[in-house]
């Protein structure tokens, strides 16, 4: 086999292959035997057709499958043989296959070739100071209030901001299709209800009917309302009033506290927790910024590319998790794409550089480590450590466990060595 490698910059690379005719004729009839074994060729017995008819006759599917089998095999050993790694499925194309002649064609693939990170004690990060005021204490009280809340019936007056409507609901769109939903609750002021939807229902008693429209503006987040109008019927079953526990011992209590005190006290720890974590998180983010800065060559497209895939498709799913279709969304999405593009450069970048740090430093993990991180997601997860495990194993997660495990020792390898300034 010929092989004829170019660089086309540091990291993207062609090798057009040219793989002896000798090689091709062996396969080409090997395939035809097969097809020869299983075709139905009027005037032959199963496998009894001559192989220059079943050539004939099955040309086109032959020179596919033998490509199909050859090419792969043939890049797998031209990297081999060169001692480099496509970091994705390298790109064919030029395919050239005719019988008796040699099969010849071009792959195109992207690889990352070793380089020196640099130094890391010249890596300057400030952890930001964890101070809890009170004010942030008060408010995390008050969340807890208003979860505890408890709902009693509004008598001698109508909705007001704040208030709860039981109704029962239908609208109609343009073309005039109900849509009906019974018993449906509707805090005014709520941020989901409609634009002009509350002021409709401000002073409805129960019993009480209204019918009134709504227009979406143009800019409403969900594109197939945008800038349309939709009819609403409500029949109000019911009121309810929000009320708040007083903050005090027993409300303390309820919530599994002995005071007050203790409750403020742990709910200030909490608060405590969740800084450090934030500000750690802010910590690693800019050591992720600064490692992107030393990657000596552009990252590779094909890298880039599918990074900005998975960006695209986690937004995706958080708008599917807010019962927001997509498809529907009025996103521009190539738009979006493109917006994405810089930041999962940079984030490929910072990934490139810890895999050459996992790579000089032979940081690994062993299967004690991958164990105990699988009995800790089974903890997260409520389920049990043998289900967490066969689940993984059977959808290959375990070398993701291992590789996540890896990645975090190679930050905390670089974390040591920074120079981090600040208090927590």
């Amino acid at each position: 086999m010929k092989t004829e490698f170019v660089d086309v910059n540091e990291t993207r690379k062609n090798v057009r292959v040219e793989i002896p005719q000798d090689v091709v004729a062996a396969e080409i009839d090997r395939v035809a035997r097969d097809y020869s074994r299983r075709a139905k060729i009027p005037g032959f017995r199963p496998g009894k057709a001559p192989a220059r008819v079943i050539k004939q006759r099955f040309k086109d599917q032959i020179l596919h499958d033998v490509a199909h089998d050859l090419i792969p095999r043939a890049v797998d050993d031209a990297l081999r043989e060169r001692g480099v790694e496509a970091v994705d499925t390298p790109d064919v194309r030029d395919v050239t296959l005719e019988e008796g002649q040699p099969l010849t064609f071009t792959a195109s693939f992207d690889t990352v070739p070793s380089f020196d990170p640099g130094e890391f004690s010249t890596i300057a990060l400030n952890r930001p100071r964890v101070d809890i005021a009170e004010e942030a204490v008060d408010g995390a009280l008050q969340r807890l209030r208003e979860r505890s809340a408890r709902f009693e019936p509004i008598e001698g007056r109508g909705l007001d901001h704040g208030d709860t409507a039981v109704v029962d609901l239908e609208r109609r769109d343009a073309s005039g299709k109900p849509d009906s939903h019974h018993d449906v609750p509707i805090e005014l002021g709520a941020k989901a209800n409609p634009p002009g939807f509350d002021e409709q229902l401000l002073g409805l008693t129960a019993g009480a009917t209204k019918s009134f429209t709504v227009h979406f503006p143009e800019d409403y987040p969900i594109g197939e309302l945008a800038n349309s109008d939709m009819s609403y019927t409500v029949a109000v079953k019911g009121l309810k009033r929000r009320v708040l526990p007083e903050l005090d011992d027993e409300f303390a209590k309820d919530l599994g506290v002995e005071s007050l005190d203790a409750l403020r006290a742990r709910v200030r720890e909490d608060l405590e927790h969740e800084a450090r974590h934030a500000a750690e998180r802010d910590v690693r983010g800019e050591l992720m910024k600064q490692l992107a800065t030393r990657l000596p060559f552009d990252a590779p497209d094909s890298l880039v590319e599918r990074e900005v895939d998975r960006r695209v498709e986690e937004f995706a799913h958080r708008l599917m998790d807010q019962q927001i279709d997509p498809r529907q969304a009025g996103i521009d999405w190539n738009a979006f794409r493109e917006s994405q593009r810089e930041v999962a450069r940079e984030s490929v970048a910072a990934a490139l550089v810890l895999q050459e740090v996992t790579r000089r430093e032979r940081i690994d993990v062993t299967g004690d480590e991958v164990d105990r991180e699988v009995e800790r997601y089974a903890e997260r997860t409520g389920r049990t450590t043998a289900a967490v495990r066969a689940a993984l194993e059977k959808e290959g997660g375990l070398s993701r466990v291992a590789a996540g495990l890896r990645r975090e020792k190679s930050i905390d390898f670089v974390m040591s060595r920074a120079t981090i300034a600040g208090n927590s």
